[in-house]
């Protein structure tokens, strides 16, 4: 199985050293991770997980307003994902805590890069091994394997393009995917002028996934922004 649809996992990495998290961000970037966010505080990190929950944390210990162990209390009621201490405090008590609390893994500073990036993609490939998931909606299901949609014991087939574009949205579930970020999903590295053709696509989808289309529940407009998929359960 590819490790491709890894790299579009959200990951928020938390530390107050500005150097740090541009250097961080770099070498993500690099490895091909499309979706990383930053935040220099413990109340910056919960701002940021509430705007949209990550799917991988990358937490320092010693913060300005806070430490990073009561910061992972705070993540983990809010979404069981995991998280991966990037540390100077390499006292074995502090490693203690941080497994004891449930932390995926413990780096400490300075670090590798690619020793990093191997333990990324290890605690990624552990904690998200479906990459077709069945994904449950409101008013039917999207099976990502088979490219079809599931409603009323139907069984509708989804088109390469209509895929692309409910997968892009899944990645980001419940959360703003904008116009643009959707024709590049579709239509690759020039996605200007394809608006009408992304509309185009979402009514079919929804026609295939909604209840009632005119008034979707499942695939939302965010007027002026762009779309949303909201999954039951998450």
């Amino acid at each position: 199985m590819s490790d491709n649809y890894l790299l579009h996992k959200r990951i928020l990495v938390v530390d107050d050293e500005q150097a740090l998290l541009d250097m961080i961000c770099s070498i993500l970037q690099a490895y091909g991770f499309q979706n990383t966010t930053t935040a220099k505080s413990v109340r910056e990190a919960l701002m940021e997980a509430e705007k949209c929950p990550p799917e991988l944390a990358i937490l320092d210990v010693m913060l300005p307003d806070g430490n990073g162990f009561d910061l992972m209390t705070q993540l983990k009621k809010k979404g069981d994902y995991p998280v991966l201490f990037l540390t100077a405090r390499g006292e074995d008590e502090d490693k203690f805590r941080g497994f004891g609390l449930g932390a995926d893994d413990y780096m400490v500073k300075p670090f590798l890069p690619k020793e990093l990036l191997f333990r990324i993609m290890a605690i990624l490939r552990r904690c998200y091994k479906d990459e077709n998931p069945l994904v449950q909606l409101q008013n039917s299901q999207i099976d990502f394997a088979r490219a079809e949609v599931i409603k009323s014991g139907r069984l509708i087939p989804l088109t390469a393009k209509e895929h692309r574009l409910l997968w892009a949205l899944y990645r980001n579930a419940g959360c703003i995917v904008t116009i643009d970020a959707l024709c590049e999903a579709v239509w690759g590295d020039n996605p200007f002028g394809y608006e009408n053709s992304l509309m185009a696509h979402i009514r079919r989808i929804r026609e295939k996934i909604e209840q009632n289309p005119s008034q979707p529940v499942s695939l939302v407009t965010i007027k002026g922004l762009g779309y949303k998929l909201n999954v039951e359960g998450r």
